[in-house]
């Protein structure tokens, strides 16, 4: 059972290297929109994704692509090599943390409890301490290693949120397709949005 959140206490974000960067960038962005503070952390891999599919070189320009002021005022970074940053430790407060996207690598680290990057160890924290895990996985098709693991931390307590874009809101554009994807994720973490439309409207 989660313990409940903690309101004015920063959100992890974690950027790692499956498939999705859009997904981050938007995720990011609505966030920041919605006031929240967040503790960013992007692994190598994530910053690799980043570069390659949205074009964001580097920390800067991700401060550019989502709003430098609001960055500045809102986020703080964490180096992932870093396992003795805040997010590291259990008495450092958080709301709770997501994983977007979240490849199956992170999935198998996380499963197995390694804690090797700072990525996976505060998984292991929100995880022990009982806070929200959300873990946006991009992968296809899946092994039985993979299920085995999402499985593993599922009952751990995490919630594995596909990026499974659906298809009955009818879009019409790549956008909408990233924004039903985000909105589900903003949906488990409490953060009001109106990104897509909900089944009945």
């Amino acid at each position: 059972m989660s313990r409940p959140s903690v309101p004015d206490a920063p959100l992890v974000l974690a950027i790692t290297g499956a498939s999705g960067a859009p997904y981050a960038i938007r995720l990011l962005e609505q966030l920041l929109f919605a006031e929240r503070k967040v503790s960013l952390i992007v692994s190598s891999h994530g910053f690799r994704l980043l570069r390659t599919e949205s074009k964001v070189e580097d920390l800067a320009g991700l401060r550019a692509a989502v709003g430098a002021e609001r960055f500045d005022r809102q986020v703080r970074v964490y180096d992932d090599a870093d396992r003795g940053a805040a997010p590291a430790s259990g008495s450092s407060l958080a709301a709770g943390m997501v994983i977007c996207p979240c490849s199956m690598g992170t999935v198998a680290s996380i499963a197995a409890g390694t804690s090797r990057s700072l990525v996976e160890r505060a998984a292991d924290v929100a995880l022990k301490e009982r806070r929200p895990l959300l873990m946006v996985t991009r992968e296809t098709p899946l092994s039985a290693i993979h299920l085995e693991n999402m499985l593993r931390v599922t009952r751990a307590g995490a919630v594995v949120l596909p990026a499974a874009p659906g298809f009955y809101h009818r879009p019409t554009g790549i956008p909408q397709l990233i924004d039903f994807v985000v909105a589900r994720v903003l949906d488990h973490l409490g953060v009001e949005n109106t990104l897509a439309p909900r089944w009945g409207e």
